[in-house]
């Protein structure tokens, strides 16, 4: 498997995919550059404001979009390298091909996290006039890319079933979906939602992008264990059937 793992990262070195991983982040310092420029001298965003801004935009748009492309660029690379004909060449089974490409996304969408909290630091310290809180910061970003592992191999599914297309087109679905879902009792059935519910009672926001007020039942900490459990036991499950799916399709 460790062989797989590597063979797999190699295919991202110098790639769109890995600028991708990097870029998104530095949105957040370019919005902070852009809000800079229209605050009034001496004037700053409360610090509290920012965070929510911040994060409800990353896990409302960057996050589908984000992993959308990234399982879409990923299914191009193998369709132009043979559609995995030379790798089921070698004595691997095909379920070790698709955990291993899984697990190689979720590290990549762990870089970027990392990268979030670096520049949601950096650009905090542009606009806020203080320092931001380092530890709810990394718990907001880390927990953001938890509960979104489970949208990697429905990207993947729809990227290798039906192409690049319906990848982005899940993608794009699955964030208006998202964001209508998440304030709803039902946002637990919704993966999309998962990230934006969560970010409710962890950055004040309501997942319209409206901050809440002190008391709204959406602050509401309990659903936090529940979101984690659900995206977990989802992304398992998830992996697995598509898995399945991979393993019996024919190569074209």
């Amino acid at each position: 498997m460790l062989n797989i793992l590597q063979a797999e990262h190699l295919k991202y070195r110098r790639s769109f995919s890995v600028k991708l991983v990097w870029a998104a982040p530095l949105f957040i310092v370019l919005f902070a550059l852009v809000a800079l420029l229209f605050l009034p001298q001496g004037e700053s965003i409360p610090g509290s404001l920012f965070l929510s801004m911040v994060f409800n935009w990353w896990p409302f748009v960057f996050v589908p979009l984000g992993t959308a492309l990234l399982c879409a660029l990923a299914e191009v690379r193998e369709r132009k390298a043979g559609s995995y004909r030379g790798l089921r060449l070698h004595n691997i089974h095909p379920y070790a091909l698709w955990f291993g490409k899984i697990a190689v996304l979720a590290y990549y969408m762990l870089l970027s996290s990392l990268g979030t909290i670096v520049t949601v630091l950096i650009a905090g310290l542009l606009v806020t006039g203080g320092i931001l809180p380092v530890g709810k910061v990394v718990s907001a970003s880390l927990l953001v890319w938890l509960v979104s592992l489970g949208l990697i191999p429905l990207q993947l599914l729809a990227a290798a079933w039906k192409g690049m297309a319906a990848s982005i087109g899940l993608g794009v679905a699955g964030m208006f979906a998202g964001v209508l879902t998440a304030p709803k009792p039902n946002w637990l059935y919704v993966p999309w939602s998962w990230p934006l519910r969560l970010m409710s009672p962890v950055a004040g926001v309501n997942p319209n992008g409206v901050p809440l007020l002190p008391g709204d039942p959406l602050l509401d900490t309990s659903v936090i264990p529940a979101g984690i459990a659900v995206s977990l036991l989802f992304f398992a499950a998830c992996s697995w059937l598509t898995g399945v799916w991979f393993a019996r399709r024919e190569v074209k």
